[in-house]
């Protein structure tokens, strides 16, 4: 083989490895556009499951107020459940003396 069928097989290989160097260099490009996102729509997610728990640290103050306001409740229920009883003691007689 003359030189300059070396020199072409050197070229034409060189041009190969360039091919597959660009071609492998583009996949790893769309894989991190890929990565980048899916890495935004999961922060956009973290965002909104943020904003949507950012009050839960409340709830312990709001299930104690909720009890008190149930024993309230109860209080009423069993004051508005009692039959009344009049100012002369003689309970459920009535009636005039």
């Amino acid at each position: 083989m003359r030189d300059e069928g070396y020199w072409s097989v050197a070229l034409g290989l060189g041009l190969l490895v360039a091919v597959a160097a660009v071609v492998l260099l583009e996949l790893l490009l769309r894989q991190v556009h890929r990565i980048e996102r899916g890495a935004g729509l999961v922060w956009a997610a973290g965002k909104q499951v943020a904003g949507n728990t950012a009050t839960t640290w409340l709830l312990g103050e709001t299930s104690r107020r909720l009890d008190l306001l149930t024993e309230e409740a109860g209080r009423h229920v069993q004051l508005l459940s009692t039959p009344p009883t009049d100012a002369t003691g003689d309970g459920a007689r009535g009636g005039a003396r």
